[in-house]
């Protein structure tokens, strides 16, 4: 604010005339008249004369009657002036008046400035808070109603005429919808959709206005705002911003302002958009690559768990697969693997080891042949990686279950006798990925009625935890766990290991932990209804 130099003080104006002084001054009586004036302020009170009241301006004739002491201000014209007084000797009282119009609008600027600074922050935390496109065009959409204009609305980028908007009424109403018009009906739209410079709110008319782009109740719009919404690369969308004809037409300033919110709000927008198209392929390669949902095959239950190596990850580096019979293979093929590594990485090896077992279902007869091709095929790969197995060819015969079991370099299964009996199956071998050449032994199993083969990954067995927090579950406790299973169905001697393992493992570290049980019925087999479907059974 402007104040008077130290000179200007009661003594110096004593001693000087006004007609000196570099500001208007007025000096007047205790009665309120002006006894004289100077030049500045004769110019600036052209209706004022020396021996008459002071009438004008009607503040400054007011703050004097009142004796105020303090200093007062008030409007002169156009102008904005402050008034401070000097009491001199003879009682008179000398005026000085300080042009302040100037200082209040830098002031009036810089506040407006920094309320504009403090909506942009609060704007981009609220943009950012969520990933949801929705819920961020509904947050533009508000945001811009209620700073910005009258009314808003957000169009995202147009389909086949089609355009998808998000309404802020007056209100502050969030309504969505999908208007079939094409962008090019509003002017300025089809450009700020491909990302152009937004065209001057001058330049547009807002009688041409279509219905369905004013809010319902709002009146006539009597200034429109159109500007794009930049993304990452290509454009968000676009932002239209409506005032009532009552209200002032958006000036130069405010549509430069109008724009930095919409680059804020574009940016949010394209990362929300992003973020979905990222996570609906995610969600795409997670449900291919996920374990699947096992059942009877073939009259033989099976029955699978899976725990990966980071519980906010649903896949990792085990798996296992459950193949029916068909044309080129008459036998069950079921398969549990380990890969080299963790989370999507070796997901996506699994992904590849799974789709080549598929592949090489006509080779199922010969287990080493088929894990040779698939060293094979594994080492053609770019990058050398290494994963251990084991096949299982599963047959019914009668009311027992056959087996044939091929290890490649991973823990051998273990069969669980209806007695309680725990045996190692007598099958080893090379793994795979590893190695130019590979060799493995076949081993064969019976399964009687209730009696069970365990596949599991070496996430169980090495999984630390217990009372002293660092211990490995190891194979004798896996082994004593299911002398407990004897005659229980696949499923819950499944249950029985995990929920033995989560017991062990409580919030500690572990690797990526699959297990695969294959149960023989108990009971005689009376109906495969459809192979794959459960059938029915005597006790």
């Amino acid at each position: 604010m402007a104040t008077l130099p130290e000179s200007a003080g009661t003594e110096a104006v004593g001693a000087a005339t006004p007609g000196a002084a570099p500001y208007p001054v007025v000096v007047m009586d205790a009665a309120g008249c002006v006894v004289e004036l100077n030049d500045a302020a004769s110019a600036l009170l052209p209706g004022t004369r020396p021996h008459e009241p002071l009438s004008s301006p009607a503040w400054l004739a007011t703050a004097h009657h009142a004796g105020t002491s303090s200093e007062v201000g008030g409007e002169i014209g156009d102008r904005f002036f402050s008034a401070q007084q000097s009491r001199l000797p003879d009682g008179r009282t000398a005026w000085w008046l300080v042009d302040e119009t100037a200082y209040r609008s830098v002031v009036a600027e810089l506040a407006a400035e920094r309320e504009r600074t403090r909506f942009l922050a609060e704007a981009s935390s609220a943009l950012l808070a969520s990933l949801n496109l929705d819920r961020c065009m509904e947050a533009t959409a508000a945001l811009a109603a209620e700073h910005l204009a009258d009314a808003a609305l957000v169009i995202a980028p147009a389909r086949p005429r089609k355009l998808p908007l998000v309404v802020c009424d007056q209100q502050g109403r969030l309504t969505r919808a999908t208007v079939s018009a094409k962008p090019e009906t509003v002017p300025g739209l089809a450009e700020a959709l491909r990302g152009f410079p937004p065209v001057p709110s001058r330049w547009i008319d807002p009688a041409t206005a279509p219905d369905w782009l004013v809010p319902e109740g709002f009146g006539e719009v009597g200034s429109l705002v159109i500007t794009p919404l930049p993304g990452h690369g290509v454009p968000a969308g676009a932002l239209i911003l409506l005032r009532r004809a009552q209200q002032n037409a958006f000036s130069g300033s405010e549509e430069a302002f109008a724009g930095l919110f919409a680059a804020r709000a574009g940016a949010a927008m394209s990362a929300a958009r992003l973020y979905a198209e990222q996570n609906a392929v995610a969600d795409t390669l997670v449900r291919a690559l996920l374990p699947p949902t096992l059942q009877q095959v073939e009259g033989v239950d099976f029955a699978g768990g899976y725990r990966a190596s980071v519980d906010t990850e649903l896949i990792g580096g085990d798996f296992y697969n459950v193949h029916p019979p068909g044309e080129d293979c008459p036998e069950t093929l079921a398969v549990l693997g380990d890969v080299a590594g963790k989370g999507i990485e070796a997901a996506v090896l699994t992904g590849k080891i799974r789709n080549t077992l598929h592949a090489l279902l006509p080779m199922a007869d010969d287990h080493g042949r088929m894990l040779r091709r698939l060293n094979t095929a594994m080492r053609d790969a770019d990058r050398v990686r290494f994963a251990t197995l084991v096949l299982a060819s599963v047959r019914r015969e009668d009311r027992d279950v056959r087996l044939r079991l091929t290890s490649a370099g991973h823990p051998v299964p273990l069969v669980v006798r209806r007695d309680g009996t725990v045996e190692e199956v007598d099958t080893e071998g090379t793994l795979i990925g590893a190695l130019p050449t590979i060799t493995s032994r076949t081993a064969q199993v019976r399964l009687a009625p209730g009696e069970t083969c365990l596949l599991y990954t070496d996430g169980v067995t090495e999984a630390r935890g217990g009372p002293l927090g660092d211990t490995m579950f190891g194979e004798q406790r896996l082994k004593r766990a299911l002398a407990e299973c004897a005659g229980i169905p696949a499923a819950a001697v499944v249950e029985r290991v995990r929920m033995l393992i989560d017991e062990w493992i409580g919030d500690g570290r572990h690797d990526d932990i699959a297990v695969l049980a294959i149960t023989a019925p108990r009971g005689a087999h009376l109906s495969a209804v459809d192979g794959t479907t459960r059938g029915r059974y005597t006790a």
